[in-house]
Formats: C-alpha cells, structure tokens, sequence
C-alpha cells in the first residue's frame, strides 16, 4: 500500500494547471438548472463531465430521467476493499443580478495575485465535488489502480429541488449506489485552513403565500381607505411572524419538536473562538440579531429559523403611481433542526398566515418543497480516516452544523444505510448564490490532496 501518498501528490503538483484549467472549462458552460432556457446547457455540462471521469479512468455513463440527467462514473476493481460512493451537483445557481460581477460568470477569472478563482458554480459544486474526480483521477494514472473501490454520482437539479436523484436513488435502493461511506463535499471549512466535519444539516419547508385583494388596481385617492390593501395586508402579515425584540418564531407550535443542544455542542462551538466583531464586518451589518438566549453559531447552526426571501406587489418603477395594488405576496424558507418534521411545520405556517390575514382579503398558501433534518454520527473508522485525511492536509478538523441544507444526504444516509463524510473544501467567504462566486486555488488543490490521503487511509483499514 501507500501509507503516505507522496507518489500521487508529486503527480498532482506536476499537473496542477492542468487540473485548474480543466475547471474553467467546467466553469464556462451555465448549467443553471431552475431557468429551462439552459436545458440545452445542462445536458452539456453533463456530457461534458461523463467525458471527463472517462478520461479520468472510470467507466461512466448518463442516467436519464423525469428531468435533468445524472452523471455516474465507477472503478471496481479492489477486491474485498470497502466502496467510497461521492456525490456532488454540477447544476449552479442562477447568476443575476448581472450587474454586480466583476467579470462574466461563466468566464472564470483568476483574481488576488491568481490566488482565487471566480465564476458561478466556482465553490457550489462544481469545484468542490471536482476535486473528487481528479484525486480518483490522479491516482488512477499514477497507480493504474485504487486502494479501494469509487463511485461518482453527480446531478443536475440540486439548486432546483433535486428530484431526479431522489427519484433514483429510491428507485435503485443501492444496487448501483451500493457502498460503505459517503463522500460529500458541497459545504465549507469551518475557517481557512482548520477544516470541519459537519455532521447537521438543517431541514426546509419553503412556502409561498399571495394576498388577493381587488379584481384590478385602484385608484388610492377614489378607493383608499374603503377597501383592504394587500400591501398593507402582507406587511401584517409578515410582522406577526416574529417577535421584533426576542427575534422567538410566533407560529403557535412551531417549537414544539425542537430538539434541544446537547451541552457538549454548546461547548464545541464557544471554543472554536467566533470572531463576532470580523463576521459583522465581512458581510456588512452593525450588529447581530436572533433568537435571545442563544449565540450566533447556535443560531445558525442549531436553531430553527424563518426567513423572508422576497416580496412583491404595487407599482415598483420609476417616480409615483397613487394605487391601491390588487396582490402582493412573499416567498418564505423556513429551516428545521431535530426533531421537526418539515410538513408538520408547513402547515403550522400556513394556519397561521391564513388566522393572521386581516379581513377583506383571500389568501393562498404554497408549499413549493421541503427537505428533512439531517443529523450525522461522527464516529467509527470509516470517519476517523476521513478526519485523519484532513489533518494530514491541514489541521485536525473540528465538528460543526450548518444553517443550510442539502436534501439528498438524508435519502442517501437512509437508503444506503451508510455513513456519510460531510467535509467541504469551500470557505464562508466564497459568496455561493452571490455575484463574484470563488474558490481558493490552494483549497481546490488541499481538497484533490485529502481525498487522496482518505482513499488510502481507507484502503489500509485492517491491512
């Protein structure tokens, strides 16, 4: 075996700008998966990255589907060695507002002295979850074989609800998914070089709510005061969904299920040493805000949440329009923690909104998706190996949660019944869903490293 790795990371260092422009091209094709005016796009990312595991040495292929196509790549030839499924998404999110990128987003840049790379998809996923490829891909061409046996599984719909995957991997109940732990990197470091093991992902009700007021807009001098205004109506309606002081959720029953932090949780997250002053600068806010009684990282890793994320209704151009709008609306996520059920609270949100519209207006509630609580074990010598890879690279990791949410990782923990590696190689700073998206270079060749060091850890298990 290769206790050390050293023989694949010569390699890597050697053909590291290679590796690098390979990404720009992964970069430049827009595989926006939510806008179907980039179908034709997506399915070319995909061709191109089945091309790609190809050449890397795996026999790969498209799985069709209701929607957008997954790309699957395996090697299988470690007898008797345990299987390392990984996963990631090669769809990216929608790159508006235009305006605010310094360059095109899908014409990758290198910036800060060619330190950062940026460009849409640049951290989620495609350059994290490339990393896997070609560590599997290096090793491969050094080796002319594996310490133990890899699978790839990447889709095209994770930004867009993610149903073709679930649909597959329920479908295929682990005859081709079949392993022994899951790979997945689509989060970040808990801080530049000090990896993380996150092991909580909270779950998601997304709803959207429309207030109907009058058949037509109307004129606010003739009508103003006589009739119920559903701009009027909507901001009711969202101030009755917090408490402006405590920031405590007044949804009756939201609360009901949560699981309480363990004390041991309380005490790993007061040592990693928050810098809350540096966090408040870096994103541009006098101050922090929550739940009373909780810290900023247990609010946003183990609290739930509820969040508007847009509102409409009324005249919104240039200069004055006197009327009373006829709808207004909100679209609202609401993020879970053990032990919530996702449908349950739905419909406490919808109760609530419907209780809370003020009379001479109809109110509609959508639910457009939820996603489960996911909570991981973080033991075992699948996992040791996994955090021993990371301190080979780095530092020894530290065990984190995440306020956000990654809805195959509960069907893929369930179905395949096995553990899985939740290690990104991102940074809180890469602005994913933002303009000027970015990955750090180094971390995208740190992350092709640690993956090296794990499948070789992993293949000395018990040898």
């Amino acid at each position: 075996m290769h206790p050390d790795s050293q023989d694949v990371f010569r390699r890597i260092e050697r053909e590291q700008g290679t590796y690098l422009e390979e990404l720009e091209d992964y970069l430049r094709i827009p595989s926006v998966s939510t806008d179907p005016s980039f179908d034709s796009d997506v399915r070319r990312c995909a061709e191109f990255l089945r091309e790609r595991m190809r050449q890397a040495g795996l026999d790969a292929k498209l799985i069709e589907s209701d929607g957008k196509p997954l790309v699957y790549g395996e090697w299988t030839g470690a007898e008797g060695k345990p299987t390392v499924l990984f996963y990631g998404h090669y769809d990216v999110q929608p790159a508006d507002p235009l305006e605010l990128w310094r360059n095109p987003p899908f014409e990758p840049t290198l910036e800060n002295d060619g330190k950062q790379l940026v460009a849409r998809g640049a951290t989620d996923d495609k350059g994290q979850s490339y990393a896997h490829l070609k560590a599997v891909g290096a090793m491969l061409a050094e080796r002319g074989e594996l310490p133990v046996n890899v699978k790839l599984i990447v889709e095209g719909e994770e930004e867009s609800g993610g149903e073709a995957i679930e649909s597959f991997v329920r479908r295929d109940a682990g005859e081709t998914l079949g392993c022994d732990a899951v790979f997945v990197s689509d989060s970040a470091m808990y801080e530049k070089g000090r990896p993380s093991m996150l092991y909580g992902l909270k779950g998601m009700a997304y709803m959207e709510f429309r207030v109907q007021g009058p058949n037509r807009d109307l004129h606010s001098g003739s009508f103003g005061g006589s009739v119920q205004n559903p701009g009027n109506a909507l901001g009711a309606i969202l101030a009755s969904l917090h408490d402006a002081e405590t920031g405590r959720i007044l949804i009756p029953g939201f609360y009901d299920r949560v699981r309480p932090l363990e004390d041991w949780e309380r005490s790993e997250f007061a040592a990693l040493g928050f810098d809350e002053a540096a966090d408040q600068d870096s994103i541009g806010i006098p101050a922090h805000f929550g739940e009373e009684g909780y810290t900023t990282l247990e609010r946003r890793w183990a609290r739930p949440t509820l969040d508007v994320n847009g509102m409409w209704g009324g005249y919104q151009g240039e200069g004055a329009k006197t009327i009373v709008p006829s709808f207004a609306g909100a679209k609202v996520s609401m993020r879970l923690v053990p032990d919530q059920d996702p449908a349950e609270v739905a419909e406490l949100f919808a109760d609530h909104v419907r209780r809370a519209a003020p009379a001479g207006v109809q109110v509609e509630v959508i639910c457009h998706h939820t996603s489960p609580v996911v909570l991981l074990e973080t033991e075992g010598p699948i996992v040791d190996a996994a955090l021993a890879a990371m301190a080979d690279i780095w530092q020894q990791p530290v065990r984190v949660r995440e306020g956000g949410s990654i809805p195959i990782v509960a069907t893929l923990a369930e179905v395949l019944g096995a553990p899985v590696l939740l290690i990104g190689f991102g940074l809180s700073d890469d602005r994913l869903h933002s303009p000027n998206e970015k990955i750090d270079v180094e971390n995208f060749y740190g992350g092709i490293r640690a993956v090296v060091r794990f499948l070789d850890r992993l293949g000395n298990l018990g040898g």
